[in-house]
């Protein structure tokens, strides 16, 4: 792949009192009449995340028509897995479209390690403009076979059956005097988007480079899956672009296996500027036969949101 930018699309400026910072993990889908929604999770003045979402051209991704409106899901009761925060991470149609069904990170705070992380579902029936809480339960969750976190969902339908490829932790790190989190991609399996069955082993696993995975992003051209997604090590990420986060890329002829190929993901942080120590959280999305990437850069999205158009 080869990927021209684009530029910086959105960067929240403490518009609302819910959004004073970061535009993370856009999620983008058609809201036709030559539209785009952009889907991101923005943070308060206590840096408690809300999912929300703005509009843009189809034809110039970069041309702003809506600017977000209200939160879409607010936090959970006292004791259960989103009350302190909430990311929308994917959205999938159902298939006759009158339902639009979003996979969302929720969020606890803890004592003796940062945060929680889990999956949860919500519910639009009017496009994708309000949502509706499955449960006040997760979906997935740490259990006997992952005792940490589960967070940071993509969903397919891939036929009869729904797949999901997850980020999944697999142990907290003491450096300094901070717990980091290490993480990598696994896969799951359902009939029906709600009940899952896990696949334990990693799809892609770590290496040299590579102690934390994060937000898959599967999509299938010329018979492959294909898998976006981003990397770092574990020590100095915050404040080392050469151990920060960078976008990779992966191929699998079934889903379950993957082949690392991240010299072919093709787009590299800038030199300069908002995407120029970090690039995270992407998403790519086919619009008026072109293939767009939305993707974060400094700070986890407080940068901002960009896009590249891909080059063929």
């Amino acid at each position: 792949m080869k990927w021209q930018k684009l530029g910086l699309l959105y960067k929240p400026e403490n518009e609302k009192s819910w959004m004073k910072s970061h535009a993370s993990i856009p999620i983008v889908r058609s809201s036709g009449d030559g539209k785009l929604r952009v889907y991101f999770s923005t943070r308060n003045m206590k840096g408690l995340s809300y999912p929300t979402y703005l509009e843009v051209a189809a034809d110039n991704p970069l041309r702003i028509l809506k600017l977000p409106g209200d939160v879409l899901l607010k936090h959970g009761l006292p004791g259960t897995f989103d009350d302190a925060g909430i990311m929308s991470s994917w959205l999938v149609e159902d298939e006759d479209s009158t339902r639009l069904w979003m996979y969302y990170i929720g969020w606890n705070k803890k004592d003796t390690v940062p945060y929680h992380l889990s999956i949860g579902l919500a519910e639009s029936n009017d496009g994708g403009v309000t949502f509706m809480k499955h449960s006040n339960g997760p979906l997935l969750d740490r259990g006997i076979s992952e005792i940490y976190f589960n967070t940071a969902p993509c969903v397919l339908k891939d036929n009869d059956q729904w797949r999901m490829w997850y980020v999944s932790g697999t142990g907290w790190q003491k450096i300094r005097d901070r717990f980091e989190p290490k993480y990598l991609i696994r896969h799951a399996v359902s009939d029906d988007g709600i009940n899952w069955e896990k696949y334990n082993e990693p799809c892609i696993g770590y290496s040299e480079d590579t102690e934390a995975i994060g937000r898959p992003c599967v999509f299938r051209e010329n018979g492959l899956f294909k898998m976006l997604y981003s990397y770092r090590m574990l020590d100095g990420y915050r404040t080392d672009p050469k151990k920060s986060y960078r976008l990779g890329y992966a191929e699998s002829a079934d889903g379950i296996k993957w082949r690392r190929r991240d010299e072919l993901v093709g787009i590299q942080r800038s030199e300069a500027g908002w995407d120029s120590e970090m690039m995270c959280y992407c998403y790519y999305y086919k619009a008026q036969d072109r293939a767009l990437l939305f993707y974060n850069g400094n700070g986890f999205g407080s940068s901002g949101i960009g896009v590249a158009v891909r080059e063929y």
